[in-house]
Formats: structure tokens, C-alpha cells, sequence
């Protein structure tokens, strides 16, 4: 028997690749390109042999540091194109290559051409903004002036220090400005006038700050400015407001002055003399004509210069990331004595070594290097990563294993199973075939768009969604499967396969839901009979059926688990835990749950009416009382007294052997006596040629036993809990069933009940809304978390251990993986 199941072909999945530990002795002339190479083929995982040393003392420290910053340069020139709004060249034009010094030095160029165009169009915008502002000043606070006359004669009303803008370019709008702010002195009695420009979300707190420093003796006018105006500071368009202070003094001048620096207000002199208001204003509108046509020069010059950039953009990302990780790999590599060669360690699956010995001698030729690359396999005391080489379908599977632990190195793995249990345990609990015709829809159209779904940038939910398409397709066809069983069409029930077992008793019977019915052919041919909806018996009979399929389930995958920790023990050639733990918690859940399991299964093929609750408890307390009319076979009670001594037989049998056995055979070993070599979970050994070997720890009895108690009594408290734990497959079905018929019968047949056709749309509208959110959403999310709960605890515990860690080789590809 042992030696058919190791003659039996390998599963893909079922365990993990074989893994080598390698060394390689690679020619400094020919490592960067034989990086290079294992980087395009990403099947070999370096181990970082410098790791005692900080990121500034290896030595490739300077490269990566240049890969760093040119990193930094192509970002900063991507974000410029973003924010001129243009799109990098999705499919770039092909180049020669270029090198990474040449490439260097013109990004070196390029960021300093676009910094110089930013600061002289930066200037350029802040000068139109101010000559914006200006202009708006001058038309409002005409107004404002020309009202102010009837109060004093024109004198000097304009202030030197009320030019905020002191850098215009020269023109002659400039001296016009000097005339205008030195058209006569001011008297220190007369009144005077401040004008400007605020943001409108400023004015009230500046106006109410201007009368308090003012002490009231002010005149404030304002008016709202006809445009939104660009602000320097958040490169924003905002509201903004123009304003007029009338005051006397020269302390409330200085006053005033302060507050308005400290607003952000900008100060403009505006003349009072018409003519030379009307003069400026043409001036300053023809400066702005002139600035717009300036502007607009320069985007179109920085639009057509970041253009020329995106094409080649991506080429220039892609090649820097490429080059700091090679350069990041070499420094995981140690130079040897001679200082001419680097060597390099690490992990890569049995089946790729060919491969990389091929990329390796491209690397030599390509490099005319005149020594080739050595590569020999070694030993390694360290536990080898683990691997699975999986495809787009079962990927997701092997996530939701993974999301719980990763496989130790060669361990059985969950995940060939989970492909179809974890579907169909979901489906037990939201069986519908409506609602599992919605899901299919939405999986079908997930696969369908697959291409181009993949190459987009999606948000966390539907990024999920979208990872776990194939996990929604079976999810959905068990789903329908589940529900063609339940017969439950958005809980209504059909007759698909023919029509009902029952009848009514006569012909006089006309309500089949209040009057009994018989039996008059026979069992509907698949699935439940749809008689039994809205019979009185409903639910006592759907309720048995789904608690008693649930411990069918539930000890069924248990016994799968407990059956592949028998094969993880046959394949590390661990006899002692199939004596010890395979066999006595094989016996200890079958001769209680197992036997239920066997009861259900004869009171559904018998149609015995005999009471499985007693007969579990009594068969503790009183094993050897007469069952009565609780028997369901010939020989029941000898059976289960049986069970019962085998099952107290398993509990110690499981705690005591393994650890003194254990202890016997380690006080052997140091004595000096021969014996077999002992193959067991907690002492590996080396398990072929070229692999990895794992080193014997040192043995501690106390840790041992306490570690066996803690395993023992985990299982036999938590074959209770675990069965119990799989009858929210039946509350879950049972829920989600209830749901539907209430939603059904409350919401839509009561609006339909109706002549109204408004009503009628209200409730069918109210009824897709229930559909969709709460059983299609809310409802899948909580069976999909309660199936995975059952996998990842209730299943895996049994044999999976979970601790070992991912191989993740240098790869390229995972590079860009990352990046996205």
C-alpha cells in the first residue's frame, strides 16, 4: 500500500516546487549583465550575503544612489506632465539603447530646462495676475473716489509705500505709475484713501480687524471683482474683492498698511485724476495683451518640450528601475579575496537551473568575458522558501490559503482543494439559483473585460473583486447547483423537474398550503419537492434537512483534513506521527462524529423515526441502557459502547507515546547506540541530493510534551467545536432563505397587490434595491467570510502548518508588478 501511494504522479499543486540552494562566482566584467539576465528570467532568489552592513557601506552604494536620483528626476518629469495635462506615450517609440551615463546627464538637462521655464512662467503669471488686480482696482475704485470728492479736494491721496508689486517688467506704465503716486503732497490733516485687492473669504475678518485698529475711523467700501483671479500661493482660482479705505493720519496709515500685509492684501495706487485713470487703464490693458500672447508662447514651448519627454518617458522609468535593482542585487553579493570576482547565493526551483545556466553563459558571451560563471549546487541548513506555480485561475485560490500562512517547503497544500470545497460550502450557505445567476452575470462580464481590466488602475474593492473573477464564477455555479437543490428561485420555488410527489386528498381540496396533503407517486426527481413551500412542515423539514447536511459536510472535510496530515507524514517518512497522531484522531472523530454522520445517513435511508439527540447524549451517559425505539440497526449498542471505549482510548494515545518515544530515541542517539534514523516533524532531514537540508534542533522533553498536550487536547475539545462550528452552513442557508421570502412577499406581492402602478414601481424598485445590496452584497460577503473561517480553522488546522515564507525571486516582472 505505502509503496502504490509514492508510485502515484505528482500533483502540480499539492506540493510546493523542489527547491536547490545554489552558489554563483560571476566575473566583475560580467555581473551586471548576468544580474541583468536572472532579472528577465526571475527564477532565482538571492540571499543577502552583506546584510551585517548598512545600505551606505556596500559597494555598488554610489550606483544606486545615482539610480535614486535620476529616479527622482523622471518623477519630477512626470508629474510635470500630468499637471499640464498630457498623457505619456502608452506604446513608446523604440529607441537605441541609451546609457546610463548619456541618460543621466539629459535628464540633468531636461530638469533643469523645465525648472527655468517654470520660474520664468511663474513670474510671467504672477506679473499678468498683479496687472490683472490692477486693472480691476482701477475700474472699481473710481466709484469709490469719485464719491470721496465731496469730502476733500483732490490733494496727494496715494501713499509710495501702497505699491505691492515692485517688480513689473519696464514699460511705460511704470512712469505713468510714479506720476501718479507723486501728484502732489499730502497733508498729514487731509484725507487719505488705500486701495486693493483681498480674497472674499478674508473680507469680513479684514474689515472687522480695520475698524478695531482704527478705532472706527475709517470708511471701508468694497465690490466684488468681475473674474476669478489666480492665487500665487495655491495656484488656485479664487473670489476676490476689491476695497477702498478712507482714513486720516499718518498712524492709521501704518496701521492699516500692516493689517493689509498680514491679510495677503494686495495694495494698489490709483489716481485720482480721471484722465490719468482712464491713461493707466489702457496701458495696463494693452501690458496684458501683450503678457497673454507671452504666455501663451511659453505653454505651448513647454507643452511641445514635455511631449518630446513622455515619448520616451516610460523607456527611461522602466530602465532606471531595471538598473537599481541590479544594482541593489550586486550589493547582496560578496567580492571574493582577489577582488576580480563576486559571489552570489541563493534559492531557485530544481526544475530552472538549466535556464539559468543558459542566461549565465549568454551573460559570459555577451560580456566577452574571458572566465566564465561558475554555478554549483550546495547544502544549506535553512528551510527553503516555498513555491507554487500557479496560473491566473487558481491564483486566487492560492491567496485566500496564503492570507492564513504559507506553506512549510514541500507540506500538502490546501489550496487543490480549497479550488472546489471553498465555492461549494459557500453556495451550501447562499444557495439560490436567482441569486446565483446575478453572480455569474457579474463574473462572466469580470472574465470577459479581463484584458482590459488588467491594464488599468482599479480601486482597492474592485482591484479584489476583479483578482477573485474565478473564485466568483464557482462560487456562482455552485451557487445555482445549491439552489436547484433548495429549489428556490429568488425563493420562490418551481417545478423544473417535473411535478410535485403530493397532492391533495380529494378533490374538494383547494388550499394546499392549510389542508394535508398525500403522497401519491414518487420522490421529486432532484432537489426539494416544491410542496413543501408554505406548508406548515416547512420549516421543521428544511431545518433537519440543512442541519443534518451540514455534520455530513463538516465531518467529511474533516476527515479530508486529518487524511492529508496522514499523507504530509508519509512523504517526510514520519512514521511516528501516523502511529501516533494520525491513527488516534482518525479513531477519536469517527467513533463519535463519524458514527452521527453514519446515523443520519440510515434514519434518511430507513425513514426511522428514532431521535439522534438521545441517542448521542445516552450514549455518554447511559451506554448501556436499551435504546428502544431509538434504534436505528441490529448490534447498536455494542457498537457504540465501542466507539465509546476507542474514543477515551484515542485521547491518551495521542498525548503519551510520541514525546517519551521521542526522548528514548534522543537518550539513544548520544549514548552511542545504533538505531534507524528518526524521521519525524520535529527533527527533518535531508530529504535528496542537491536540496535543502534543515539542521536538528536541540531536543527538550518538557517543551515536547507540553507542545503534544496542547496538540492533543486542541483536537479533542475542537472536534466538538469544529462540528458544531459547520452548522452555520445551515443558519447562514436558513437566513438567507428567510430573507428572500420576506423580501419577496412583504415587498413585492404586497406592492403588486395594489392597482396602482406607482405603487407597483415603488415596490419593485424597493425589492431590486433589497436584492442587490443586501442578498447580493451584504448576504455574499458574510457567507464568503464564514466559508473561509471554516477552511482556514476548521479544515486547515488539521494538517497545515502555515510557517514557512513565499519565494520571491529577482524579477523584473515583479518590479513592475510593484510599481502598479
Amino acid at each position: 500500500m505505502m509503496q502504490w501511494l509514492k508510485n502515484l504522479p505528482e500533483m502540480d499543486l499539492m506540493r510546493s516546487e523542489k527547491m536547490t540552494f545554489v552558489q554563483l562566482i560571476i566575473p566583475v566584467e560580467s555581473a551586471h549583465r548576468a544580474v541583468s539576465y536572472l532579472g528577465e528570467l526571475g527564477l532565482l532568489q538571492f540571499r543577502d550575503l552583506n546584510d551585517d552592513k548598512s545600505p551606505f557601506q556596500r559597494t555598488f552604494v554610489n550606483q544606486v544612489k545615482r539610480c535614486a536620483e535620476m529616479s527622482r528626476k523622471l518623477r519630477f518629469l512626470k508629474d510635470q506632465i500630468n499637471k499640464a495635462g498630457l498623457l505619456s506615450s502608452a506604446l513608446p517609440t523604440l529607441q537605441s539603447d541609451v546609457d546610463l551615463e548619456a541618460l543621466e546627464s539629459q535628464l540633468a538637462d531636461h530638469e533643469h530646462e523645465l525648472i527655468e521655464m517654470n520660474a520664468n512662467s511663474e513670474k510671467l503669471q504672477q506679473t499678468y495676475n498683479e496687472l490683472l488686480e490692477f486693472k480691476m482696482v482701477l475700474q472699481k475704485a473710481g466709484s469709490f473716489l469719485i464719491s470721496g470728492k465731496s469730502y476733500e479736494s483732490a490733494e496727494g491721496r496715494e501713499l509710495d509705500e501702497n505699491v505691492y508689486p515692485s517688480d513689473y517688467p519696464e514699460s511705460d506704465s511704470t512712469s505713468l505709475l510714479e506720476q501718479a503716486t507723486q501728484s502732489g503732497p499730502s497733508t498729514s490733516s487731509g484725507l487719505r484713501f488705500i486701495s486693493g485687492i483681498i480674497p472674499k473669504s478674508k473680507v469680513l475678518f479684514f474689515e472687522r480687524m480695520l475698524f478695531r485698529a482704527t478705532r472706527g475711523n475709517l470708511l471701508f467700501n468694497q465690490a466684488p471683482a468681475d473674474e476669478l483671479i489666480m492665487d500665487h500661493v495655491s495656484s488656485e482660482m479664487v473670489e476676490k474683492t476689491i476695497f477702498v479705505v478712507f482714513f486720516s493720519g499718518e498712524q492709521a496709515k501704518t496701521k492699516i498698511l500692516k493689517i493689509c500685509e498680514a491679510f495677503g492684501a494686495n495694495c494698489y495706487p490709483v489716481p485720482e485724476d480721471l484722465t490719468k485713470q482712464t491713461q493707466i487703464t489702457q496701458e495696463v490693458s494693452l501690458r496684458l495683451s501683450e503678457l497673454e500672447t507671452t504666455l501663451d508662447v511659453g505653454i505651448r514651448h513647454r507643452n511641445a518640450a514635455l511631449h518630446s519627454i513622455g515619448v520616451h518617458l516610460s523607456i527611461w522609468m522602466n530602465m532606471v528601475k531595471k538598473e537599481k535593482a541590479v544594482f541593489d542585487t550586486l550589493n547582496m553579493l560578496n567580492f571574493d579575496v582577489t577582488k576580480k570576482c563576486l559571489v552570489g547565493e541563493g534559492w531557485c526551483p530544481i526544475f530552472a537551473k538549466p535556464q539559468i545556466q543558459e542566461a549565465l553563459q549568454r551573460a559570459t558571451f555577451d560580456s566577452n568575458s574571458q572566465i566564465g560563471i561558475i554555478f554549483h549546487v550546495m547544502d544549506s541548513v535553512e528551510s527553503p522558501p516555498t513555491y507554487f506555480r500557479t496560473n491566473t485561475f487558481t491564483n486566487a485560490y492560492q491567496e485566500i490559503v496564503d492570507a492564513y500562512g504559507v506553506a512549510k517547503y514541500q507540506e500538502a497544500n490546501p489550496a487543490v482543494y480549497t479550488v472546489i470545497t471553498f465555492p461549494f460550502l459557500f453556495a451550501v450557505m447562499f444557495g439560490d439559483w436567482g441569486h446565483g445567476i446575478c453572480l455569474l452575470l457579474g463574473a462572466l462580464i469580470l472574465i470577459a473585460r479581463e484584458g482590459k481590466l488588467s491594464s488599468q488602475k482599479l480601486g482597492s474593492f474592485m482591484e479584489m473583486l476583479f483578482g477573485g473573477r474565478y473564485v466568483l464564477l464557482l462560487m456562482s455555479l455552485f451557487s445555482i447547483y445549491c439552489g436547484l437543490i433548495y429549489n428556490e428561485f429568488f425563493s420562490v420555488p418551481y417545478h423544473i423537474f417535473g411535478d410535485s410527489a403530493y397532492r391533495c386528498r380529494d378533490a374538494s381540496c383547494s388550499d394546499a398550503h392549510t389542508v394535508g396533503l398525500i403522497k401519491y407517486r414518487d420522490a421529486y426527481p432532484f432537489g426539494v419537492d416544491p410542496s413543501w413551500r408554505g406548508s406548515r412542515s416547512e420549516l421543521p423539514f428544511l431545518n433537519s434537512l440543512k442541519m443534518k447536511m451540514s455534520i455530513l459536510f463538516g465531518v467529511a472535510q474533516m476527515n479530508l483534513g486529518i487524511m492529508l496530515s496522514y499523507f504530509n507524514s508519509i512523504f517526510f517518512n514520519n512514521s511516528l506521527d501516523i502511529r501516533y497522531q494520525f491513527i488516534p484522531q482518525m479513531i477519536f472523530l469517527n467513533s463519535l462524529f463519524g458514527y452521527l454522520s453514519l446515523l443520519i445517513i440510515i434514519k434518511w435511508c430507513t425513514g426511522s423515526q428514532a431521535d439522534l439527540y438521545h441517542v448521542m447524549i445516552y450514549m455518554f451517559l447511559s451506554p448501556f441502557d436499551d435504546l428502544g425505539e431509538n434504534e436505528l440497526f441490529w448490534g447498536q449498542r455494542p457498537l457504540q459502547i465501542l466507539l465509546l471505549l476507542s474514543a477515551l482510548v484515542a485521547a491518551p494515545w495521542m498525548l503519551f507515546p510520541k514525546p517519551f518515544i521521542l526522548r528514548k530515541l534522543h537518550a539513544e542517539r548520544f549514548q552511542g547506540r545504533t538505531y534507524g534514523v528518526l524521521r519525524s516533524s520535529e527533527m527533518d532531514i535531508d530529504s535528496e541530493p542537491g536540496s535543502a537540508r534543515h539542521h536538528e534542533e536541540e531536543f527538550n522533553f518538557s517543551e515536547v510534551f507540553v507542545h503534544q498536550m496542547i496538540h492533543s487536547i486542541e483536537f479533542v475539545l475542537g472536534s466538538v467545536s469544529n462540528t458544531a462550528s459547520y452548522l452555520r452552513l445551515w443558519a447562514l442557508s436558513l437566513a438567507h432563505s428567510e430573507l428572500s421570502t420576506v423580501f419577496y412577499e412583504k415587498v413585492l406581492l404586497l406592492a403588486w397587490g395594489y392597482e396602482n402602478i406607482l405603487i407597483r414601481m415603488v415596490g419593485l424598485a424597493v425589492f431590486a434595491f433589497a436584492t442587490a445590496f443586501i442578498l447580493l452584497m451584504m448576504e455574499t460577503l458574510s457567507a464568503f467570510l464564514h466559508a473561509l473561517r471554516l477552511h482556514w480553522v476548521e479544515f486547515q488546522n488539521k494538517f497545515y502548518g502555515g510557517d514557512g515564507y513565499k519565494f520571491k525571486p529577482f524579477s523584473f516582472t515583479a518590479l513592475a508588478d510593484d510599481e502598479d
